[in-house]
């Protein structure tokens, strides 16, 4: 798909919508937004009260999509079904079968969905995963993930804590991007799914921590913690291999300079040869991804990555880890 000038309407104008506006390429313009006048004012577009109408405008070539939980996959089937290529930010919906009309609708129309887990575009996560291809790790076995924030003076009364809304608390929030980057670097899914979801600190009925130990077939197993009680920002992700071990850490801003270790085991073994990657500078993930997305679009296939099929395998995992913790 070639567009002169791409019209994006941008559906959910808080912060994330407001960071997708803020990535797009020059070819890109923010055409047409919903329910926040003042975001359409400050990007001269067109504004919306019901999405609906923004979907059919003939002025929006692209959608995106950063709603509240339960909106997503309703508007990502209206969006596929006007044949617009759609921008679907994490975690896509609250449970995987919400997505299952919006593949098949994907496919039959061949219009393109992309999921926006941005974490995969952080250049360290980017050079970690060109390491892994590079067989500088060797085999895989483990990965060891944390990631958490301490929310904010009334945190549990916003609508991620209304589960008739998020659909989950904090794994579907932060756990998604760690279930996702697990799968991702480990290339395969996992058989077996363990998982205790505690509400430790905020009052309120999700979850603000969730404990995970996911398994492959093959051995690999990735332990993975996620929480809304970290009162000091953290994401750190340990990726083990028989050759060596990587570790990133911060994503920028509020959680630290965005840094890759490589500690490559030596043939004597003892202490690793160590090398160190930093990129200090702003978050780029948010471009990266945009731009990769539009090579997606005009490769005129509609199969993206990460898509709505790698999207379901995430969200089954948190499916069965709150069955187990529900029944």
């Amino acid at each position: 798909m070639d567009f002169a000038q791409r019209g994006i309407g941008i559906i959910g104008c808080g912060l994330i919508g407001r960071k997708r506006a803020m990535s797009l390429d020059s070819a890109s313009r923010v055409a047409a937004c919903c329910r926040t006048p003042e975001f359409a004012k400050e990007f001269g577009a067109e504004f919306y009260e019901d999405w609906h109408q923004l979907v059919d405008s003939d002025e929006v070539d692209i959608i995106v999509i950063a709603t509240t939980h339960d909106l997503l996959a309703e508007i990502a089937l209206a969006s596929v079904k006007a044949g617009k290529p759609v921008l679907l930010e994490k975690p896509g919906g609250r449970k995987a079968q919400e997505l299952t009309a919006v593949l098949l609708e994907s496919q039959q129309r061949n219009v393109p969905v992309h999921v926006g887990f941005n974490h995969r575009f952080h250049p360290a996560m980017l050079k970690a995963k060109e390491l892994i291809e590079d067989g500088m790790l060797g085999e895989l076995f483990t990965i060891r993930g944390r990631y958490g924030h301490g929310g904010r003076v009334g945190y549990d009364k916003e609508w991620r804590a209304k589960p008739e809304i998020s659909g989950g608390g904090v794994l579907l929030d932060l756990g998604t991007h760690l279930i996702d980057l697990s799968l991702w670097y480990f290339g395969e899914s996992f058989s077996q799914v363990y998982g205790d979801t505690k509400t430790h600190y905020w009052d309120m009925p999700v979850e603000d921590n969730a404990y995970l130990t996911l398994k492959a077939n093959s051995g690999k197993i990735a332990h993975l913690h996620v929480t809304w009680t970290e009162w000091r920002n953290l994401f750190s992700l340990e990726i083990t291999g028989h050759k060596g071990k990587l570790h990133i850490e911060g994503l920028g801003g509020s959680y630290g300079t965005e840094r890759l270790t490589f500690y490559q085991m030596m043939p004597e073994m003892g202490p690793p040869e160590t090398m160190i990657w930093e990129w200090p500078g702003p978050d780029l993930s948010w471009k990266t991804e945009w731009n990769y997305f539009l090579e997606e679009i005009d490769s005129s296939k509609n199969s993206c990555t990460p898509g709505l099929r790698s999207t379901q395998e995430v969200l089954s995992v948190i499916d069965n880890i709150y069955q187990q913790n529900n029944s």
